[in-house]
């Protein structure tokens, strides 16, 4: 170290009611020179803000090399932070978010960076570029990558906020175009076989109401016989259930939230599903007077419960699906393909964009749009017809009969 980076020190005095602040300042051949700053900040109940005015002008003072060695100890590893401005962030964003956000951090981005033990204010656009190598190299398409990438970027996004680092390096780098997503879906037939199949699982109800209605996952399970209106012939969709892990454990999660404003909506109550319910909630009357006690009853007013009154777990749901097809030789698809699957009918059947949108809850027209569109026949249909209408050739009149054996009596004269 030569002698002009030497540590700056400075302290406060008080002058004329105001803050002036004194630094000690050392040239070439060490020798030490003070610099008086008038701060303009009145003495009285500001003392923290003098001090870090103070703690600002040592750090203009500074030589590069003193604050490169600065950087370096107040610098957090970029893994550290990661978990740090995830249970930051926390408060301000959905449950379901934070658990997306930590499954990220902790399969890949943690073990990434950690490896390269860099710091938060060394991370370079290449660094970024490397990521998202790795991630293509693991075999995982665009849609993963640009999931990873938009994690590391408003984790980045909140250091410059804060004025941790002075730019976002991820909003350098480009992101791979988004893979465009072709949704699964079974097809009538298809779904009754699902539908015979399944008729006396205990799973019945949630497959037909989630098949029917298009409903996500936790929408199906968080319907509430409060929310059927029998008499007006309506079902709210209103509620959902949902899991996740606290403190390691599992916890099921009953909330009057959902993805959207638009998740909210009440649809009319299907002949088909109005009887599946009567027979659901018989079924629920005669296993709370087999099982008496033991019947749980936390869980009355949901219509998706077992045997034993209790919740289906989401990802109990899940699996007991993949392993219903599996036993019954049908085709493989996900369970949120009878999400699919509903607006793949509603379209067969010339059902417009619009009204799929509502019934499936979806935020915008877009979104529907760009799931089903590559589904939607009946619109290609009528364009097909309408640009074959605009090319066909125009067919000449045919000429009234008497003009013509008139025209031939005049050649024949």
């Amino acid at each position: 170290m030569t002698q002009n980076d030497r540590p700056i020190t400075g302290s406060l005095k008080e002058r004329d009611g105001m803050y002036t602040a004194i630094l000690n300042v050392y040239d070439k051949t060490g020798k030490r020179k003070q610099k008086y700053h008038a701060l303009h900040i009145p003495v009285k109940g500001n003392k923290r803000k003098a001090q870090a005015a103070l703690d600002e002008l040592i750090r203009n003072y500074e030589s590069p090399e003193i604050k490169n060695e600065r950087a370096k100890k107040e610098s957090p590893l970029f893994a550290d932070f990661l978990l740090e401005w995830l249970e930051l962030t926390a408060p301000t964003i959905e449950r379901t978010t934070y658990e997306s956000y930590k499954s990220l951090i902790t399969a890949r981005l943690d073990g990434f960076f950690r490896l390269r033990k860099l710091r938060l204010d060394e991370l370079a656009p290449k660094h970024i570029r490397e990521l998202h190598q790795s991630i293509f190299a693991d075999g995982c398409n665009a849609n993963t990558v640009i999931h990873y990438h938009a994690v590391v970027r408003k984790a980045l996004q909140y250091a410059v906020k804060n004025d941790l680092v002075t730019e976002n390096v991820a909003d350098k780098v480009d992101r791979p175009k988004k893979s465009k997503y072709l949704a699964g879906f079974y097809s009538k037939d298809e779904l009754s076989k699902l539908f015979d199949a399944t008729k006396d699982d205990s799973m019945a109800a949630v497959i037909q109401l989630a098949a029917y209605y298009g409903l996500r996952r936790s929408e199906v399970l968080g319907i509430r016989w409060s929310s059927i209106d029998f008499d007006r012939g309506t079902i709210s969709i209103n509620h959902k259930v949902t899991e996740g892990k606290v403190d390691g454990k599992t916890k099921i999660f009953a909330e009057d939230k959902l993805k959207t404003k638009s998740s909210f909506r009440t649809l009319p109550l299907i002949p088909a599903m109005r009887e599946l319910l009567f027979k659901q909630k018989k079924k629920q009357s005669e296993y709370r007077a087999l099982f008496k006690s033991s019947y749980c009853q936390d869980f009355e007013d949901y219509v998706c419960v077992d045997e034993m009154g209790m919740l289906f777990r989401p990802n109990y749901v899940t699996d007991h699906f993949k392993l219903l097809l599996r036993q019954h030789k049908l085709r493989p698809i996900r369970f949120h393909d009878l999400r699919h699957s509903c607006a793949s009918l509603l379209l067969s059947q010339g059902i417009p964009m619009k009204q799929i949108q509502d019934w499936l809850g979806h935020s915008t027209f877009a979104t529907t749009a760009d799931i089903y569109s590559h589904l939607d026949f009946n619109s290609k249909q009528e364009s097909a017809e309408a640009i074959a209408s605009a090319f066909a050739p125009e067919e000449e009149p045919e000429e009234n009969a008497e003009e013509e054996q008139g025209f031939s009596m005049t050649l024949s004269m």
